[in-house]
């Protein structure tokens, strides 16, 4: 009898330990708000949605502990000034697309693509898995900033031009904008590049300020009005097979959060990276369907262009290297793991998914 009396009272005892711990844990977490510098507008539903997917599951993550309120390109500052402003503290963290900022280094381009690099997969491989994220961390010191894998577009259309595109002569003296460092490939093919924040390209193409720009996909280029504008819609984007997004994170204020949150923080990026690849994916099948049927000319580029474009690229990568450590460093390891995606997918992907193209214009689908 009494031992059946202490074997209940010890399992009260436990059950009152189990339901005090928890709030004493909870208690023990430290309430942390940071902003997050965004270099998108709130219009862009994926590519600026997605910090704030990120920012509500490390809320959800920690009872609302830890918060992050996402401010859009423009609201705190310019939308390609983010790495800066998390350099500098003036916000703990942004969200942006890296190659931005190869004005500073164009080794920061590996960081979201370069021209005929990866697609969205082989990014996703090398960053996880061929050392590519400790490698652009390893750079990012030099900035003061922390990494983290946060969204990815999927390869990308290659722009909207107010004139034909027809053979690489054309490309001399248009001005065109586009980011990251395939301004620089096409710069050696005649194109005067110019990189503009995306919330002010259509002003731009509407003024004639420049002839022709890219931007991401069908998608988010409806949404921006691109078509109303420019009527030759090309591909593919050449330059962005698997274009890369990061959550910047000032390092000071990395090293201040306790592991658990640096953790939630790691989590949530991957989450908000899966959700935004998805969501492409999904929404871009409409979007080119009814631009088409809207007037849209779609033309894939001509393959002596795409030649001319890929030569100088190889060109460009060769000098840069020859240059700049930082770059070269990278570019070596980066190299022979795009080779080796080349080789899987051509195997596997490529041949799957161009039986299933000849499936669906064949109307068997």
């Amino acid at each position: 009898m009494q031992r059946r009396r202490f074997l209940k009272s010890a399992g009260l005892g436990a059950a009152a330990a189990t339901t005090l711990a928890a709030p004493a844990i909870a208690q023990s977490m430290p309430e942390i708000k940071w902003r997050c510098a965004s270099s998108f507008p709130k219009s862009l539903d994926t590519i600026y949605g997605a910090a704030e997917f990120m920012a509500k599951r490390v809320a959800a993550a920690t009872d609302n502990k830890f918060q992050i309120q996402v401010f859009a390109a423009g609201e705190l500052v310019p939308g390609l000034q983010v790495l800066d402003a998390v350099q500098n503290n003036t916000v703990e963290c942004g969200h942006t697309a890296p190659y931005y900022y190869v004005g500073k280094d164009p080794t920061f381009a590996f960081a979201t693509a370069i021209p005929f690099g990866l697609n969205t997969r082989g990014q996703m491989a090398w960053m996880y898995f061929g050392g590519g994220r400790e490698l652009i961390n390893e750079f990012y010191k030099d900035y003061s900033v922390y990494g983290i894998t946060c969204g990815n577009t999927n390869a990308q259309m290659g722009g909207w031009f107010r004139k034909e595109i027809k053979t690489v002569d054309d490309l001399k003296g248009l001005k065109f904008r586009i980011g990251g460092f395939a301004g620089q490939v096409l710069a050696k093919l005649g194109v005067v590049a110019q990189q503009i924040a995306g919330g002010d390209i259509y002003p731009a193409l509407e003024k004639g300020t420049i002839d022709a720009a890219e931007w991401v996909g069908p998608y988010d280029d409806q949404k921006l009005g691109f078509n109303k504008v420019a009527q030759h819609y090309y591909y593919p984007g050449w330059w962005e097979g698997g274009p890369q997004l990061d959550l910047m994170v000032n390092m000071g204020q990395w090293e201040k959060l306790p592991k658990s949150y640096q953790n939630i923080l790691e989590a949530a990026s991957a989450d908000a990276h899966c959700w935004m690849i998805a969501k492409y994916d999904a929404q871009n099948p409409k979007a080119l369907r009814e631009l088409v049927a809207g007037g849209t000319k779609l033309l894939p580029f001509p393959q002596p262009v795409m030649e001319a474009c890929y030569a100088a690229a190889n060109e460009l990568y060769d000098e840069t290297a020859a240059k700049n450590a930082k770059f070269k460093k990278v570019y070596d390891n980066w190299k022979p793991f795009r080779a080796e995606q080349a080789l899987w997918f051509q195997v596997a992907d490529n041949t799957f998914d161009n039986f299933m193209i000849r499936q669906y214009r064949a109307n068997k689908l």
